[in-house]
């Protein structure tokens, strides 16, 4: 499938997404959502989520702000996802950062995500490297990382996608860069973890590889668009929630952002 048609599917359908994500993005992720004509889910409850999964086209994790309780939600939602067969993505936020997010990914990875999405530090420290990141913060290149998210890729059997300036994204065998954005959405919290729900959006209705690709390029065309009319953080959030409602499957059509490797 192609760009224009994932988000045709995903107009077409409205795909429910469960995200089990963190207290910062769930507003940003709920919109974004939304503004493609997806419908979100902010489920987190260990005792429904089991349940609830099964229902959704996706799911999509982000460890961003992390509890005992909440970790069980997310194990009990992605043993869920695979009895079901539900596509499910990884955003292991700032997983190097302590010893406690380290084994909390290393237990949800072992469960065979769909796709992973982090920074370059974030997939650089899911193969044990060393990294300049700080906190959800990434101090390290696109271009250091794409070795090692093809490695994940193929060991894990799943899509790794790295976000950046510009974006690289893999199944181990093939691969794409995707440019555009703008430099103002580093400045914006929760862009990626958002970026990740809509990887779940796309997903529901596509490939893996494909609905990564997607999601990434309309993410590149919406923050380019929004930066043309945006004074700063504030006024380009709202002008980004704006234009991606409006970003139509034509706009897509070219893949003009796209790169295939």
């Amino acid at each position: 499938m192609k760009a224009d048609q994932i988000l045709a599917a995903v107009q077409t359908q409205t795909p429910l997404v469960h995200c089990i994500t963190n207290y910062v993005a769930m507003n940003i992720a709920a919109n974004v959502l939304l503004a493609v004509g997806a419908s979100p889910a902010m489920v987190h409850a260990e005792a429904e989520v089991a349940d609830f999964v099964p229902i959704s086209g996706a799911l999509t994790i982000n460890i961003g702000t992390l509890s005992p309780s909440w970790v069980t939600a997310m194990q009990k939602a992605v043993d869920a996802a695979k009895a079901s067969d539900t596509p499910w993505v990884l955003d292991p936020v700032a997983h190097f950062a302590t010893p406690y997010r380290g084994k909390v990914v290393q237990d949800l990875i072992a469960r065979g995500p769909t796709i992973v999405r982090g920074n370059a530090s974030e997939i650089l420290a899911l193969s044990g490297a060393s990294t300049a990141g700080k906190g959800a913060d990434s101090g390290d290149s696109v271009s250091d990382a794409e070795s090692v998210a093809t490695d994940l890729a193929l060991t894990h059997e799943c899509v790794v996608a790295i976000s950046g300036r510009v974006d690289f994204v893999t199944d181990g065998t093939r691969a794409a860069r995707i440019s555009g954005g703008s430099d103002i959405m580093p400045m914006i919290t929760a862009m990626g973890c958002s970026l990740t729900a809509l990887m779940g959006a796309f997903v529901a209705v596509a490939p893996p590889l494909e609905a990564t690709v997607t999601a990434l390029a309309m993410f590149a065309e919406a923050g380019a668009r929004a930066a043309q009319t945006a004074n700063g953080p504030g006024s380009f959030q709202v002008a980004f929630l704006d234009v991606l409602s409006q970003i139509k499957p034509l706009d897509l059509a070219s893949d003009a952002r796209i790169q295939w490797l």
